[in-house]
């Protein structure tokens, strides 16, 4: 899979005016969340690391695995099933295997950091630096006393050098943020009795995304989505295709359970801004300098894939 396949399948700008109801009147941890995601991910996404990394011999999926699992250091491939959590087992796990067989991890983190940091600097050209350095370092401050318990992804990228530069320093914290979310996430969704393909299933209807769309973009088979939908349906949280008012609750629920995972995050921004003005306007910046990602091509233009992640 390289990044031009990619690409066109994943980079369709959705309609005019089309919105994803989670992004609406949405807490103050989702929103810091959609703000950061392009810049979060830029690593993924951009040109210039998929060609660095390319010419170390990895495609694009290979990349994408092998890179965030070396944030964990050299795990066992079932190590890394169990951290992404949503993705198919199998195909994770050839797909790691592969990866860390062409490079070693220190020259593949090293080749990230460099091609992203790169890229990102590029994509925000004529943005104010010390503003960037400044909102970088409320974020980061932010992640310093974070709890990393439960938290694999998180705790491992936390242990990585902070990059030097204004840029370098907002895009690690983005991601920091990113995936304390995301191991605080795939933590609710297991106490809440929920399988992997169930997370995909419920989280693509909750953010307006037709069924079974996102959950085969992390490689599960129509027989499997189609039991666990079955399933999904006699627990009474989908009405046909689409989520029940039970099953809405339940994935709000989800949501709101996540977002206190995240507290002492928020907190810490808020605390980090001088007002509530202040914190507008830093959520406001993030979101336009994850626009200019968007813009330059570093991050899909789909509102839905935005939301879900």
């Amino acid at each position: 899979m390289n990044r031009a396949e990619v690409i066109a399948t994943a980079f369709v700008p959705t309609p005019a005016g089309v919105v994803s109801p989670p992004t609406q009147d949405a807490s103050a941890a989702r929103r810091l969340r959609d703000a950061i995601e392009p810049i979060a991910m830029h690593s993924v996404w951009c040109e210039g690391t998929s060609a660095r990394l390319g010419a170390l011999g990895l495609d694009f999926f290979e990349s994408y695995v092998t890179c965030r699992a070396s944030l964990l250091g050299e795990p066992e491939p079932g190590v890394v099933v169990a951290t992404f959590a949503v993705f198919e087992p199998t195909v994770i796990c050839a797909v790691y295997e592969a990866g860390r067989s062409k490079c070693g991890r220190a020259e593949l983190l090293a080749a990230r950091d460099e091609s992203t940091i790169a890229s990102l600097s590029a994509a925000l050209t004529d943005v104010d630096t010390e503003r960037v350095g400044t909102v970088a370092n409320v974020l980061l401050d932010a992640v310093v006393s974070a709890d990393g318990a439960g938290r694999p992804l998180f705790s491992g990228l936390r242990d990585q050098p902070v990059p030097a530069g204004a840029i370098g320093r907002l895009w690690r914290a983005c991601e920091l943020i990113r995936e304390h979310r995301g191991d605080s996430h795939v933590a609710v969704c297991v106490a809440a009795g929920l399988s992997p393909v169930a997370m995909n299933i419920l989280t693509e209807l909750w953010v307006g995304m037709p069924i079974a769309t996102y959950s085969a973009s992390r490689f599960w088979s129509v027989p499997t989505i189609e039991a666990t939908c079955e399933d999904l349906r006699s627990r009474g949280w989908l009405d046909g295709d689409q989520l029940s008012a039970s099953g809405q609750t339940m994935r709000d629920q989800i949501e709101s359970a996540t977002d206190e995972l995240q507290g002492s995050i928020i907190d810490s921004v808020v605390l980090g801004c001088s007002d509530d003005a202040a914190v507008e306007g830093l959520i406001n910046d993030l979101a336009d300098w994850s626009q200019r990602c968007i813009d330059a091509n570093a991050f899909p233009p789909d509102v839905f894939k935005r939301a879900a992640g």
